[in-house]
């Protein structure tokens, strides 16, 4: 499939979280920590995005979730990689206890 976007990465992976206590700053506080810690530190992820949902209110959007990331890789190999590298290891041994649910969506061109 040709890509019509302007991300160089072929490889996309997005991952949605929902804490289990998403009212609670100690753990909001707690989960960034870990997340911006493993990002500083992730030898493969390339393009990075951590957020919130948006304020947007449409039918068709799914804002239910607590925290949306976004990491590009060149090719399935580097996120393969990644999946196994320590930092990102480390970020599911400290951050998983504080989440109930997660969905993955990944794409590539």
């Amino acid at each position: 499939m040709k890509s019509t976007n302007a991300i160089e990465e072929q490889f996309i992976h997005l991952v949605f979280f929902w804490l289990k206590n998403p009212n609670n700053k100690t753990d909001r506080n707690e989960f960034e920590t870990a997340m911006h810690k493993f990002l500083n530190s992730s030898v493969y992820a390339k393009n990075k995005h951590f957020g919130q949902p948006a304020d947007t209110n449409r039918p068709v959007i799914d804002n239910s979730y607590t925290y949306c990331l976004k990491v590009t890789f060149n090719n399935l190999e580097e996120h393969n990689n990644y999946q196994i590298e320590p930092a990102h290891k480390l970020f599911i041994a400290e951050a998983s206890k504080l989440w109930e649910r997660v969905l993955i969506y990944d794409s590539e061109s």
